[in-house]
């Protein structure tokens, strides 16, 4: 199995270590890979498909949050502390997923010998505070359009092009959860696309026609 991108920071023998404790984990479409308030015990790195991360709101529901792709990872609180305590969130598979899953034991162990695995889980916090606070940003101060243009273009960058078309399998409520508006309101936003010609918009898919003009609409 080819290193993980990840890992490849690590000395050989400590990711040669990691790798041989980890498992391959494989999900369906729309499968539960943890749910939120499992316990956290295990760091996931993404190796083939996408998946969307669920927070529970104060009113109980749910919305998308992220969608982590190829090379992304997800369960750093594991790697803080032996006992982490719980999943904040709950991940799902939006297409078939394989995961790699490294033990928070194997992790910690590592770390106690090794001093230089704190730089690892140093890089892996920085990653995900910087990706946070830029969606915090955009949240707060990019209208509505910007948010759904620049998360379809980023979507797309993720996905396979076929026949000169990329296809992302969301929903538009899923869409309006991920960018923080209503279904009516992205439904608009994508109407105004679909009219220029830079989209289609199916049942439970997104397809993008031209990515490199759809990019220019928010650069």
């Amino acid at each position: 199995m080819e290193m993980p991108a990840l890992l490849r920071s690590l000395p050989d023998a400590d990711a040669k270590r990691l790798l041989k404790a980890s498992r391959v984990n494989t999900y369906k479409r729309r499968e539960t890979l943890v749910n939120e308030g499992d316990p956290s015990d295990s760091f996931h790195i993404v190796l083939d498909g996408h998946v969307a991360v669920r927070l529970t709101k104060p009113s109980g529901e749910t919305a998308i949050v992220n969608i982590l792709g190829p090379d992304s990872h997800f369960g750093e609180v594991s790697l803080l502390n032996v006992n982490a305590g719980e999943r904040t969130a709950t991940v799902v598979a939006l297409e078939a997923v394989r995961t790699l899953s490294i033990p928070a034991d194997v992790f910690h162990e590592l770390r106690d010998r090794n001093p230089r695995m704190e730089r690892l889980v140093t890089q892996i916090l920085v990653q995900r505070v910087d990706e946070l606070s830029g969606l915090l940003v955009e949240a707060m101060y990019d209208s509505l359009e910007v948010r759904v243009v620049r998360r379809v273009v980023r979507l797309a960058e993720t996905y396979p092009t076929r026949n000169g078309h990329v296809t992302i399998p969301l929903t538009q409520d899923e869409l309006a959860e991920l960018v923080g508006g209503t279904r009516p309101s992205v439904n608009q936003v994508l109407r105004r696309l679909v009219d220029q010609g830079l989209l289609q918009v199916g049942r439970g898919r997104i397809i993008v026609n031209d990515i490199a003009s759809l990019r220019r609409q928010a650069p």
